[in-house]
């Protein structure tokens, strides 16, 4: 079974074209996603250490975990409940205005409590609310592509949005570090540019109000299907989601445990290996920048997706094979470029590829919603099974086995590409 089309947005929807987005589409939203995903892991890798660690030295570790704990639970379930409710409102602003607007809203609230928290309670509130906040904005970043732009010109866009994450990353980070030691300005600096930029896009793009009777029937059973989409009638949907979660489950396994590798394994000096992981970030993210946006039109030329994600599954396992097998700092960082080759390939074009796979054009951004679990819950799984796989042959000299790790981590991203094969109803 195919997914049904999705309708390109009505020619009143576009301001002064009649045929498309308003001219700069991309380049704003591809900003707009960047300064989102910078604003969690400003958060998740910085200021939330630094906040817990003031507020309870002796406990930081443990209350860092719960705070983790609640913003990432919110973030699981809040992309398939806010895309619903996106899918689902009729205002006058449009259906994904509205979710730009409060998400920035959300942050600024967020971002300020998490200044001020002085209990692991409050800390934890003030994740959650910056979590709320990205997640409405990001849902409707997502949505807004398959709403505006026809299958065959999205691969530019899906470039923009997959590159999104690794790049709003390093931003998110540097704009933090600029602001030390003060925390109110570690956490100023990229909740500001996430704001600053949803509030921007919400203002730039054009959104088509959908009027009452246009509007998906909300029931008891489309609620308790909100985190469901049925693999047995939407084959295609659920092979995307399976091969999604294991390329990211492989994306987990190297950055997850990049920095007690570089120690244990490249005896990388503790009190510097930030920099070493900054460095690999940017060798990364730099590949990644110069190769996914020819990827994704080369995609769009040739009208076809899954030899892409395919050949972009294989090269990231290879990356990590060669990260395995690194036996200096400069090879690992040839391991890096690989894979990062292998990324920006796959960001271009795995989002153009979804967008065509989705059950109904009616919940576009629930479906979306759903497709990005995919990406979250590896970051979850793989945390709980690595120390069995870091311990399956590990010796005295070596207690932590990340070659295991790292060929678990290639497997899984060589199932992902398979994965896509089976896909029907697209190139």
């Amino acid at each position: 079974m195919t997914a049904k089309a999705l309708p390109l947005a009505p020619a009143d929807a576009v301001a002064g074209t009649g045929n498309g987005p308003r001219r700069g589409f991309v380049p704003v939203l591809a900003v707009t996603v960047g300064a989102l995903n910078g604003v969690l892991p400003a958060a998740a890798i910085l200021t939330l250490s630094i906040a817990a660690t003031a507020m309870d030295g002796a406990r930081a570790t443990t209350v860092l975990s719960v705070v983790v704990a609640a913003g990432g639970t919110a973030q699981l379930l809040g992309y398939p409940l806010i895309g619903k409710l996106s899918d689902r409102t009729a205002s006058r602003l449009g259906r994904r205005r509205p979710y730009l607007i409060a998400g920035a809203v959300v942050m600024a609230a967020g971002g300020a409590m998490e200044v001020v928290a002085r209990s692991t309670a409050v800390l934890a509130l003030a994740y959650v609310t910056l979590s709320v906040g990205a997640v409405c904005a990001l849902v409707a970043c997502n949505a807004i592509v398959p709403d505006q732009l026809p299958a065959e010109r999205r691969g530019p866009a899906s470039a923009a949005i997959g590159l999104g994450t690794p790049v709003g990353a390093v931003v998110g980070v540097f704009l933090a570090q600029l602001g030390q030691p003060d925390l109110g300005l570690m956490v100023l600096y990229p909740t500001a540019l996430g704001v600053a930029s949803a509030l921007f896009l919400a203002v730039f793009v054009t959104d088509r109000p959908i009027g009452r009777a246009e509007r998906p029937p909300l029931t008891l059973r489309a609620t308790l299907t909100t985190f469901w989409v049925d693999p047995v009638r939407h084959p295609a949907f659920a092979f995307a989601w399976i091969s999604r979660f294991c390329i990211f489950s492989g994306v987990s396994c190297v950055n997850s445990y990049q920095a007690f590798y570089l120690i244990a394994v490249q005896h990388v000096d503790p009190a510097t290996v930030g920099t070493s992981v900054l460095t690999a970030s940017l060798v990364g993210t730099g590949t990644a920048l110069v190769f996914a946006p020819l990827a994704g039109k080369l995609s769009d030329r040739t009208g076809r997706r899954k030899p892409f994600v395919i050949a972009s599954a294989v090269l990231f396992a290879g990356g990590l094979v060669l990260t395995a097998l690194a036996t200096d700092f400069t090879g690992f960082l040839v391991a890096v470029a690989v894979t990062g080759l292998g990324q920006s390939v796959y960001f271009a074009v795995d989002f153009a590829l979804v967008t065509e796979v989705l059950p109904d054009p009616e919940d576009t951004a629930k479906d979306l919603g759903i497709m990005n679990l995919a990406m979250s819950l590896p970051s979850s799984v793989v945390p709980a099974v690595a120390p069995t796989l870091l311990a399956l042959g590990a010796t005295a000299g070596t207690p932590q086995n990340f070659t295991v790790l790292f060929g678990t981590g290639a497997v899984a991203a060589v199932v992902g590409a398979l994965a896509v094969i089976p896909i029907r109803g697209v190139r």
